[in-house]
């Protein structure tokens, strides 16, 4: 009887502190609160607007057979796709987060595993019904309200509820062997960054190339009738005119009870193996990383000074080992994937996506290594900025070690996109020309407005993982810096701005509100101005940047 409070205990104090994590860090909350809005605000805007007719009609008995028929074919096909989607969702949540316990010397010693496991298990489930909890009485609300009758109210949480109880286990169980085999299990731990990558390199290919929707609609199809559908029958309960299957909500019952038993009788056995076993020894990478950073010491030993020298082969060797510290840079690529599917479709690259991926390269050079020149050092900063290495080595090294990253790519792929597309091929030289130059320049702009808005402290970049980031200022000022003269470039090589000038009056014609007109002479004015300032800052953030480390003073 003692297992059940404990277990609850562990629940509650998980609850607790995720709760107060999520609050005390205002920048997650407000993403996650977007994520919620983003995900969920739409399907339960149209939910709110359409399913009042849909209860009505339920409740006049309009509904045909045929209708009838494929209501029940959507309610178990699209409740079996749901359930593995919070299968999946517990899975990535286990392997990131929840397989890996806090202070697990305290807690695995003080009780057991069983109470430990379930504990985590329960938390998970109330972080889960956290999210769904509100559209989906609010939906099953406004059905209740069409149709008359409160029953729809009570069986969708009863759905969520039985649903929630068995995917979250089998996830959960999933979940702490692929962790134990990326963690502990040497020959895959050694590839797991390679693994991870090739995964999600799989499912946004999956998601551009469309294929993800065709797998979506055959799962659909092929598990209404499934087990994985039976808890459908349950939803239909609260649908007036539709006569859901006994023997469906019987098995859906019953087949949750035994799921959940066998996947909390396997779970914990299978916790209690990766919790006490020993991690994988990947020393050998280390090994490989020095002999690696050797040899491109050894190349730049006839050019560059050697404290350059080593600032860069130190840069380098950081991320290499800890590639978490550069997520941030693949941040704007979740932006690409609707462009990469219509390239896909369009069987070409557009002329405007080729210059989007280009400005794209030249921001990553500047984000790489020179974006929190300073917060970079970390617990180091004290010893470097006190040591014999001035700041213009110090600055000159993260600077090449972006040049070194960067510099192939902005040759390669430019031209790559400019052959592929429309584009001809003195535009194409002028894109390849404008990428080398923008991927030099760009580390020197980025070093001085990292400098001015640095970042010491680290911040969650997963939930088990930090890094130190560039501060978000440093973001949003670095991201104009680059985006304004690239824009203010592109309207001068495109003569547009008597375009635009017509534009701006024709809009302003439009709308109720004085009328206003630029001169096509005062764009034009106005995009030099901004292009030669651009030109210009990189070098004055490049001074300003090794300043700031020559005279940096230790609080």
């Amino acid at each position: 009887m003692t297992r059940v409070p404990i277990a609850a205990g562990i629940a509650g104090t998980e609850v607790r502190r995720t709760a107060r994590a999520v609050a005390g860090n205002r920048t997650k909350l407000l993403l996650m609160t977007v994520a919620g809005l983003f995900m969920l605000g739409p399907v339960t805007a149209v939910g709110l607007l359409f399913v009042p007719e849909l209860g009505e009609r339920a409740a006049a008995g309009v509904l045909a057979p045929d209708v009838a028929a494929t209501v029940t074919e959507v309610a178990t096909g699209g409740i079996a796709l749901f359930w593995l989607f919070l299968v999946l969702m517990a899975v990535m949540r286990t392997v990131t987060a929840v397989a890996n316990v806090d202070e697990p010397a305290f807690i695995l010693l003080s009780t057991s595993v069983r109470n430990t496991v379930v504990g985590v298990v329960v938390a998970e489930i109330a972080f889960f019904a956290v999210w769904l909890a509100v559209p989906t009485v609010l939906v099953a609300a406004a059905f209740a309200y069409g149709a008359g009758t409160v029953l729809p109210v009570i069986v969708a949480p009863l759905l969520i509820g039985l649903v929630l109880s068995t995917a979250v286990p089998v996830g959960f169980t999933v979940g702490v062997w692929i962790r134990h085999l990326i963690t502990v299990y040497e020959p895959i731990a050694r590839y797991r960054t390679v693994l991870f990558a090739a995964f999600w390199l799989a499912y946004f290919g999956a998601i551009a190339t469309g294929r993800l929707n065709a797998i979506m609609g055959t799962l659909f199809t092929a598990l209404q009738a499934s087990p994985l559908g039976w808890p459908g029958y349950l939803l239909l309960l609260g649908v007036p005119g539709i006569d859901p299957s006994p023997t469906g909500i019987a098995g859906a019952v019953i087949g949750s009870a035994l799921v959940t038993g066998l996947a909390m009788a396997v779970g914990i056995p299978s916790a209690r193996r990766h919790w006490f076993a020993d991690p994988a020894r990947t020393h050998d990478e280390e090994l490989d990383d020095e002999t690696s950073s050797d040899r491109l010491s050894g190349l730049l030993s006839g050019t560059v000074s050697r404290p350059v020298r080593t600032v860069t082969v130190t840069a380098i060797r950081r991320s290499k080992r800890a590639p978490i510290r550069l997520a941030y840079v693949g941040y704007p690529l979740f932006g690409a994937l609707g462009f990469v599917q219509q390239i896909i479709e369009l069987g070409t690259i557009p002329p405007f996506m080729a210059a989007m991926f280009s400005l794209y390269i030249v921001w990553a050079a500047g984000a790489l290594f020179t974006l929190n020149p300073l917060g970079d050092l970390g617990p180091a900063l004290p010893a470097v900025v006190t040591s014999s290495i001035t700041g213009r080595q110090a600055i000159r090294g993260r600077l090449l070690a972006g040049a070194l990253i960067s510099l192939p790519f902005a040759l390669v792929l430019p031209l790559v996109m400019g052959l592929v597309s429309p584009l001809s091929l003195e535009r194409t030289a002028a894109l390849v020309a404008g990428t080398l130059v923008g991927t030099i320049l760009a580390p020197a702009l980025a070093s001085g407005i990292g400098s001015l808005f640095p970042r010491f402290g680290s911040v969650n970049v997963t939930n088990n993982r930090e890094a130190v980031m560039p501060s978000k200022t440093a973001f949003l000022v670095y991201s104009l810096a680059i985006l304004l003269p690239a824009v203010a470039a592109a309207v001068l090589y495109l003569e547009a701005p008597e375009a635009i000038a017509g534009l701006i009056a024709t809009v302003s014609a439009w709308t109720p509100a004085p009328e206003v007109t630029v001169s096509a002479r005062a764009i034009a004015v106005g995009a030099w101005t901004v292009l030669i300032g651009g030109l210009g800052a990189p070098y004055v953030s490049y001074r300003y940047a090794i300043e700031r480390f020559d005279w940096y003073a230790l609080e």
